[in-house]
């Protein structure tokens, strides 16, 4: 009897949601300041605790001014004295020298390669952001309305994300992309709607399936029983329940779309000359590599910066709207001391069971010992 009241325990223990783990947090933390938290200063909480999201995030705000403060952005002047188009003297073979007005150098048209970067940086900057915008709008809605109607709605949207995904994304975006700018003479808002109109599947699944189990709860079924429109459950009760999975995700899709945007640049069906991007310049200099390699590294770094600092922030977030993934990771973090020492592996990994093993092979030779003396 106590066995099958064990195995009844162990699905109510594992279908502690999120929300049971928040109102967990509000009562220790009430109990501490004596006062009680919000849902969104809880995770706000969690988010500053995450000191890779901190320190990222503070990165990628200073990049973000650094690029558009320095040369400006249209008609509002930076504080940058030289244009990223302006042609000049080749200084020094183009070497970084400070000292010289050109903190990173020089191309071989002697332009600041300071003012190209930064503009490189807004051009991927603004794609990124806008096709993040977008996929994750178009994502979100199909997910809701998929995983809401479900029956021959489902079928024919998931159908439709299939198709997407199984067409290659580089060359889908390369096509599309080639044709924007076609139509578009080079513009990068065209081609940055172009990248969102093919980024949005992952999401999509990913609300879809939140949804599908949100959509069986009491507090669905009461807003449908008192006359409530499909439009209204999906966008007032089912979307803000999944705003954790849609901010973590958007976060990840910048940061794929920089990726992307620069993969396109590379090959030449992205941002096109005079303008520039940071795609376009490690193209543009890829051949100066092993002569002048600051042409090269530059943009380079920068990618790197946004891509590392976006990435850390979207873990961040994903720890902050939902406390259980911090513990996993943390288990899969202790596992790898696995190839050093098992024995510490296992105590990082399942102490309790560590310790529930010890108890029991304790119990154990105590029984051995009262046999023995009983004997």
């Amino acid at each position: 009897m106590s066995i099958m009241n064990n195995q009844n325990l162990k699905p109510q223990t594992n279908s502690i949601d999120i929300n049971n783990l928040a109102e967990v947090e509000d009562a220790k933390l009430r109990q501490q300041t004596g006062k009680s938290y919000s849902q969104g200063q809880l995770v706000w909480r969690r988010f500053r605790s995450h000191t890779g999201a901190v320190i990222s995030g503070i990165v990628l705000l200073v990049v973000i001014l650094l690029a558009f403060t320095s040369i400006g952005v249209g008609n509002i002047p930076g504080w940058w004295n030289k244009s990223y188009t302006a042609t000049g003297a080749v200084i020094n073979g183009g070497v970084p020298d400070i000292s010289v007005g050109h903190p990173m150098g020089q191309d071989h048209l002697g332009r600041d390669y300071f003012a190209m970067v930064m503009r490189g940086t807004q051009q991927s900057l603004v794609i990124a952001f806008v096709v993040g915008l977008i996929s994750t709008f178009i994502g979100a809605i199909i997910g809701a309305i998929a995983g809401y109607f479900r029956g021959w709605v489902d079928s024919v949207l998931m159908r439709m994300t299939d198709l997407v995904i199984v067409i290659p994304l580089l060359a889908l975006a390369a096509v599309l992309g080639k044709l924007s700018s076609v139509f578009s003479e080079g513009g990068i808002l065209p081609l940055a709607i172009v990248l969102g109109l093919v980024t949005w599947t992952s999401l999509a699944r990913l609300v879809r399936g939140e949804v599908l189990s949100l959509r069986e709860k009491e507090f669905v079924a009461a807003a449908v029983s008192m006359g409530a429109k499909p439009a209204r459950v999906i966008f007032k009760h089912l979307l803000p329940n999944t705003i954790g999975v849609i901010v973590v995700n958007a976060t990840f899709a910048i940061s794929a779309a920089i990726l992307l945007e620069t993969s396109l640049s590379y090959l030449g069906f992205g941002v096109k000359a005079p303008d520039t991007s940071l795609g376009l310049l490690i193209s543009q200099n890829e051949n100066a590599f092993t002569t002048r390699p600051w042409l090269f590294w530059w943009p380079g770094l920068m990618i790197l910066a946004i891509t590392l600092s976006v990435n850390f922030i979207g873990d961040g977030l994903r720890d902050a709207f939902d406390p259980r993934q911090s513990g996993k990771i943390k288990s899969r973090r202790a596992a790898l001391l696995g190839f050093f020492g098992r024995k510490e592996a296992l105590e990082a990994v399942a102490p309790s069971k560590v310790a529930a093993a010890k108890a029991a092979a304790a119990q154990d030779a105590k029984s051995v010992e009262g046999d023995t003396d009983g004997r």
